[in-house]
């Protein structure tokens, strides 16, 4: 019993003994300079009184002993627009801030500004005080101001008179926004259109969406996830709705990021010099509707860039469409869609008349075997033309007709490689190079109806295939 005692009280003594050794830690100025992980932060753009998504900052200690830094701070103190978490505590100004040897301590930023004006820079410092002098981790943001439209239980969320954005203030949209039936939205010139997750736009029977932008001052549409990494990824959002005899004109626009990108149905659509990219389904989604599009590039749709439905009327002129991607490697992925079938929201199969698909002086590609796919039902009619084009197609029954010796494929390539200079969305860049197979390939009297390229160099001469001349 005795040894039993004596065993016990020994083992509680080891133990006091070692904790009272694990917290008498002696804590020396540092000698050397500390290392970060990032020597600047970039928050992206904010917007008025949205809080930053959080940043990490890590400090190391190289030193072979147990350091105590003096002092870490925000430069501009309370009125900083930033605010830092040390080592788990929140502030702007910190004293003696312990750091092992050969360890690291994280810092957390965020910011959640005040707008000053349409757009300002936000930059500030952290500061850390040593016996070596001071070292210093710059942070910096875009700052915007915003104008939001948030869907509630008590507020629909709608547009019920005619009503033009500008670019003054970014629009940020939560839930569905609405545009009522036969009502005009113009979006002007410079405008960015923030959707936050499982947010979206619908276009009313009747109405109109007008997206006005210019060659150097596109109207951006997107999540509102500014981060980097969210820049190539799909679905930070839904989708842009036009319902049945909706009309969309839309112009030097760039529209990314959601899980289809213009869903349509029976509705009229002219597409000009616009980007459109990273989609999770469809870039376009069009049932029983009108596209017109000329100078349109497109990448990085999960099923295809473009679906066509229930037939319709559509044209494709010098468009560059390609489907890269590393994140849906495992998907679709096709160009061009087109079937005359179409499956409702009650699951009833509709069919339509397929009046005609124009694809001419374009480039349609992908790494898949097939970047046209063609679906046509017994009976329905389906006429299609590709003239003057570069595609992706494979000898089999899935690209749905015959390449070779074809009427309705004229003066068209197959399979040779378009040579584009960065297909990757995190460079994307879909010029093809000088020697592409593509160049001087186009109809001159094609190239005449859309005279100049997507950055307004003319191609009335020796047209190269796809967007860019």
């Amino acid at each position: 019993m005795k040894f039993k005692l004596l065993l016990a009280f020994s083992f509680w003594a080891l133990l006091v003994a070692v904790s009272c050794n694990k917290d008498d830690i002696t804590f020396d100025a540092p000698s050397q300079e500390l290392r970060f992980s990032t020597d600047t932060v970039f928050c992206d753009t904010v917007y008025h009184q949205v809080r930053s998504e959080t940043y990490v900052v890590k400090v190391y200690n190289n030193e072979d002993k147990d350091i105590m830094i003096p002092r870490v701070n925000l430069e501009k103190g309370a009125s900083s627009l930033y605010r830092i978490n040390v080592d788990g505590k929140p502030g702007y100004d910190f004293k003696d801030v312990p750091l092992r040897k050969k360890d690291s301590l994280y810092i957390f930023v965020e910011i959640a500004p005040e707008a000053s004006g349409l757009e300002a820079i936000a930059e500030d410092r952290v500061v850390f005080t040593g016996p070596a002098g001071q070292q210093h981790v710059t942070l910096f943001s875009v700052v915007q101001d915003a104008e939001f439209f948030i869907q509630t239980p008590t507020n629909p969320n709608v547009i019920a008179s005619h009503t033009t954005w500008d670019n003054n203030k970014a629009k940020i949209i939560l839930g569905d926004l609405t545009i009522n039936p036969n009502i005009i939205l113009n979006v002007e010139q410079g405008t960015k259109v923030y959707f936050h997750k499982n947010s979206g736009m619908k276009v009313s029977s009747g109405a109109t969406l007008n997206i006005n932008g210019a060659q150097d001052q596109q109207v951006i549409l997107r999540g509102d996830r500014n981060d980097a990494d969210h820049d190539t990824l799909p679905k930070n959002w839904n989708s842009i709705r036009m319902e049945a005899n909706s009309t969309l004109n839309m112009n030097h626009a760039r529209l990314f990021g959601g899980t289809r990108g213009l869903e349509m149905k029976q509705t009229n659509a002219t597409i000009k010099n616009s980007f459109i990219h990273t989609f999770f389904e469809y870039g376009i989604y069009a049932v029983g509707s009108t596209v017109n599009a000329s100078n349109l590039v497109m990448n990085n749709c999960g099923l295809s860039c473009i679906g066509i439905f229930r037939g319709g009327n559509h044209s494709y002129t010098h468009a560059t469409i390609a489907n890269y991607s590393r994140t849906m490697s495992a998907m679709d992925r096709t160009g061009i869609f087109a079937t005359n079938e179409w499956k409702n929201d009650a699951g009833q199969t509709e069919q339509g008349a397929l009046q005609q698909l124009s694809i001419k002086n374009s480039i349609v590609y992908s790494d898949r075997d097939n970047s046209v796919q063609f679906e046509q039902t017994p009976g329905q009619q389906f006429e299609f033309l590709i003239q003057n084009c570069l595609l992706k197609y494979s000898e089999t029954s899935e690209a749905g007709f015959p390449f070779d010796n074809n009427a309705n494929v004229l003066q068209s390539i197959k399979n040779e490689d378009p040579q584009f200079v960065n297909y990757f969305m995190a460079k994307m860049n879909l010029r093809v190079k000088t020697t592409s197979p593509a160049r001087g390939k186009g109809n001159v009297t094609v190239a005449g109806t859309v005279p100049f390229d997507i950055v307004n160099v003319s191609r009335t001469a020796n047209p190269t295939l796809g967007a860019y001349q």
